[in-house]
């Protein structure tokens, strides 16, 4: 769906309403949107202005939105000129999609003064433009001069000049002979055609006006039919709606068209409203889930790459055994050997039969010195394997709590649930680093929220199931929600929610089945046919100290093979 001119035009009729409102609140909860509060006839609305490249618009609102706790400076200076003042029109250019908000304010010796705020819905070109009543700039949303490669300057204390265009205004053609001539002898696909000749025509409405009349061809009597219906459109808003268009029996899009009268007040308004705020809230979680996703797999190839080098160092480690066996063995033959530089010498090896082993020595050095010297490496590398060793331990460790993290943010369906990853992986030192540059970055509030968990709830035949969707969660399920008498199901060695069933009488073996069904689906084994889920008690689930959130450890266990492709609730 593309908000052109037509759009525009018929959300600037709905809104003709809300003229004599009072501006009561001015908000900018981000960079690309203003706000206002309105108040008219005992009742309050909200206005939104977009100038989101993708997401450009202007209509009323019902979506709550968080703003900022110091607001912006083009917000701060629209309240300083706006705050109290009242709407006095709305307007726009013909088919253009540039909306005039008249507004009448009091100055400070209580005079009326005129204000405009200008709204640009142009794409990348988008803008809000606040200007006096002799269309000089106060400011705006964005600041435009010849330096940013611009045709115009929109500066404070600038002259405001309207934005140019090649097309032709629709509104203005006297008859359809002017609108004949100017798409005659043009080739092409006809929808790109008009498109492109007249502003405010998108090519997707042009497409479902021509579906509309059933045109085939080109002909006069067609384009008849079709500048008609233009008419029609333009001059009769309120009988204008939304149609779905469907595609593979699914709505793909939507397009706007005239149909019977439409009695719903401001209905355009909220459908463009529930529109744009679904496509952004899914941008929004994409984009955020991905750059965290993207945060996270960064540190699990680092650690990766640790264990690799890890794994190399301990291969090294293999022959200490036989540094020392070397050096022992030249100790004990010292009184056999003279003085002799040699390269090698044969021994026998009496933790072998005394069977006969060539060791290499160094030329450089005596047979005691080349003894020595492979005592100091058995020492080197007993020592490096150690605390390589205990190195291992500890990245396997973070690499199944890294793993674990990936397998939530992979699963999860919510801002909701990306903030609460988000806040678990800030308090943990192996992305401590990484979160402080992403919060520097993106100015993330540092504020701590209370936790709030809603864990995922099943019913089968009177029982309560509950599974966690985070590691948080996960702890908060197995360690508070959670009685000793309860039971605890978590997928065998396979990263997983916790899932816990509460005790009752009536626990059958089918439900355990079912149960451990539930805890395979929430599992990254969720397309397997075959896996194994563990189940015990949750007395029996305990958690080291300075285990990772989710992590535990458990005792007095059964385990369930089972199919969550069979799972039947």
């Amino acid at each position: 769906m593309a908000f052109d001119g037509i759009v525009t035009k018929s959300i600037v009729t709905e809104l003709k309403d809300i003229i004599g409102s009072k501006i009561d609140k001015i908000h900018e909860p981000d960079k690309n949107t203003i706000i206002l509060g309105l108040y008219a006839q005992g009742k309050h609305f909200a206005l939104t202005l977009c100038v989101d490249s993708h997401n450009c618009r202007m209509n009323l609102t019902t979506h709550s939105r968080i703003n900022p706790l110091v607001a912006p400076n083009f917000c701060m200076l629209l309240r300083k000129h706006l705050i109290g003042g009242r709407i006095s029109n709305i307007t726009m250019l013909g088919l253009e999609r540039l909306v005039n908000i008249e507004i009448e304010t009091l100055n400070e010796f209580n005079e009326i003064e005129k204000k405009t705020l200008i709204v640009e819905l142009m794409g990348k070109h988008s803008n809000i433009i606040l200007a006096d009543k002799k269309n000089v700039i106060i400011d705006a949303l964005r600041h435009l001069d010849s330096s940013n490669h611009s045709y115009r300057n929109i500066l404070p204390s600038q002259n405001y000049t309207l934005p140019t265009s090649d097309k032709f205004d629709f509104t203005a053609l006297k008859n359809f002979e002017d609108f004949y001539n100017k798409i005659l002898n043009m080739d092409g696909d006809l929808s790109k055609i008009i498109s492109n000749q007249f502003t405010g025509f998108s090519k997707s409405f042009v497409e479902m006006s021509i579906k509309k009349c059933e045109i085939n061809a080109n002909c006069k009597e067609d384009l008849q039919k079709l500048y008609n219906y233009f008419l029609d459109i333009i001059n009769h808003p309120d009988r204008l709606y939304f149609e779905n268009i469907y595609k593979d029996d699914k709505v793909s899009d939507y397009a706007l068209v005239i149909g019977n009268s439409n009695s719903e007040k401001y209905s355009l308004n909220f459908f463009i409203d529930d529109f744009y705020f679904e496509r952004e809230t899914v941008e929004t979680f994409t984009n955020y889930r991905n750059s965290i996703l993207k945060l996270i797999l960064d540190i699990l190839k680092k650690y990766n790459n640790r264990l690799l080098n890890i794994n190399e160092k301990l291969k090294e480690c293999d022959n200490m055994e036989t540094y020392r066996l070397y050096g022992e063995l030249i100790t004990s033959n010292l009184y056999r050997l003279n003085d002799k530089h040699i390269d090698s010498i044969q021994l026998e090896n009496y933790y072998d039969n005394n069977s006969l082993i060539t060791i290499p020595l160094d030329m450089k050095y005596s047979p005691q010195m080349n003894a020595k010297r492979y005592f100091k490496k058995y020492a080197k590398l007993k020592n490096a394997y150690q605390i390589v060793s205990k190195q291992k331990i500890d990245t396997e460790s973070e690499l199944n709590y890294i793993e674990s993290i990936v397998y939530e943010l992979e699963n999860c369906s919510s801002l909701e649930d990306v903030q609460s990853i988000f806040e678990e992986i800030s308090e943990n030192v192996v992305f401590k680093e990484r979160v402080k540059k992403k919060e520097k970055k993106q100015k993330v509030s540092k504020n701590k929220k209370n936790h709030s968990f809603s864990p995922i709830e099943y019913e089968i035949d009177g029982c309560k199931i509950y599974v966690g969707r985070n590691n948080r969660e996960n702890d908060w399920l197995t360690f508070t929600f959670a009685k000793k008498e309860d039971l605890w199901f978590h997928t065998k060695d396979i990263h997983g929610s916790h899932v816990i069933l509460k005790a009752n009488d009536s626990i059958t073996d089918d439900i355990l089945v079912k149960c451990a069904q539930i805890a395979a689906k929430h599992s990254k084994a969720n397309v397997s046919s075959n896996v194994p889920v563990d189940y015990c008690f949750v007395k029996f689930v305990k958690k080291p100290n300075g285990a990772k959130p989710g992590m535990v450890i458990f005792t007095n266990n059964k385990t369930l093979n089972v199919n969550p492709q069979n799972l039947n609730l």
